[in-house]
């Protein structure tokens, strides 16, 4: 059976809404650690498997965002918001402290739907390098100018990570966590294209060798976990992301035939392919694609690349992105989509 899952964030300010929404709707499917005979309402659950996650809610404002949630979980690095953005400070401050505040709620409410969990349970965090894009030294530059103090936030972040899920396997003992480290800055720091704090250079670009020792560090965090990384921009670095050995997330929209290239080699090496394409936008417009028409697409590209058809079932199928700026009636429309076109590939991957 294919997979079902999603990116991550989510609409509103309700945690416990969002929570227990995304358990309702892929915790009861196959396989997800639930009676997969029936999903909770009592009807047949479809013929796929699901992969909840803890649901981040950005509309809360400044440190339930990706890079204050992210600079949450650093250890001995203290960062607060400034009029630029987050900022290494000398001790935690206010905003730190609402951070650290909103992520324990959200972990209490996690441990309480949960409760009896067996099953996998994806949790997400922002990777080292878009952490280090978006984080400020105190004198005003992006922390990513400075080599020493970027290996330091990979030290600490790696540290933050390994922290973060022994407190989530201690509240949810039976689930099989999987980690997400979410990288939307990566080719925009591989390419030297981010602009330095005057707005009249730019950062240097950083090597791709570089960039990969310090993926697989913080992947190192998860201690022998399940791992991805996730990256919906244009221009992903297939090849470097292979190489972190985890399963890799990215918007098949952005993807040009070499990309797709790229894609099937990673399925040939075993890699599981988190396959966004399903429009976030999907509650938005009855001008999109059906999930009969994604499965169709996505089978096309399996011919062209003489890709077996039997490999779909180990495709993770998840909207383009994090649905954090959907409304709640389209985000649970996404959220039914992608259900449906996982459901879909299950019907096609056959030889």
């Amino acid at each position: 059976m294919t997979t079902a899952s999603g990116i991550g964030s989510w609409p509103g300010t309700d945690v416990r809404e969002a929570i227990r929404l995304v358990r309702d709707t892929l915790g009861s499917l196959g396989g997800s650690g639930a009676d997969p005979g029936q999903d909770r309402d009592g009807a047949p659950a479809p013929d796929v498997r699901g992969l909840p996650y803890l649901p981040e809610l950005p509309q809360r404002g400044p440190g339930a965002d990706l890079v204050g949630r992210g600079a949450g979980l650093l250890v001995d690095l203290p960062v607060d918001l400034q009029p630029s953005g987050w900022r290494l400070v000398d001790r935690p401050g206010r905003d730190a402290g609402r951070t650290t505040s909103m992520l324990s709620r959200d972990l209490d409410e996690l441990a309480e739907a949960y409760d009896g969990w067996t099953g996998r349970l994806k949790v997400q965090v922002a990777g080292p390098w878009s952490l280090a894009a978006s984080i400020w030294l105190p004198r005003g530059e992006r922390l990513l100018v400075d080599e020493g103090a970027t290996r330091d936030l990979v030290e600490s972040l790696t540290e933050g990570v390994r922290v973060h899920l022994a407190t989530v396997q201690r509240l949810v003992p039976g689930a099989e966590l999987v980690l997400q480290v979410d990288e939307p800055s990566l080719p925009a720091v591989l390419e030297g294209l981010l602009p330095t704090a005057s707005g009249y250079g730019r950062v240097r670009a950083i090597d791709p060798t570089d960039a990969l020792t310090a993926l697989r560090e913080v992947l190192e965090g998860a201690g022998g976990r399940e791992t991805l990384v996730h990256c919906c921009a244009p221009g992903v670095p297939l090849a470097l992301l292979r190489q972190t050995g985890g399963g890799i997330a990215i918007d098949t929209a952005l993807l040009d035939p070499r990309g797709w290239e790229g894609a099937a080699v990673a399925v040939d090496e075993g890699l599981t392919l988190y396959a966004g394409c399903v429009a976030a936008a999907a509650g938005t417009s009855a001008d999109l694609l059906t999930p009969g028409q994604v499965a169709e697409g996505m089978v096309a590209q399996w011919r062209r690349l003489d890709l077996p058809l039997a490999s779909l079932d180990a495709v993770v199928v998840t909207p383009s992105c994090g649905l954090g700026t959907l409304s709640h009636e389209a985000a649970r429309r996404t959220h039914r989509l992608t259900i449906e076109t996982a459901t879909e590939l299950t019907g096609r991957a056959v030889d």
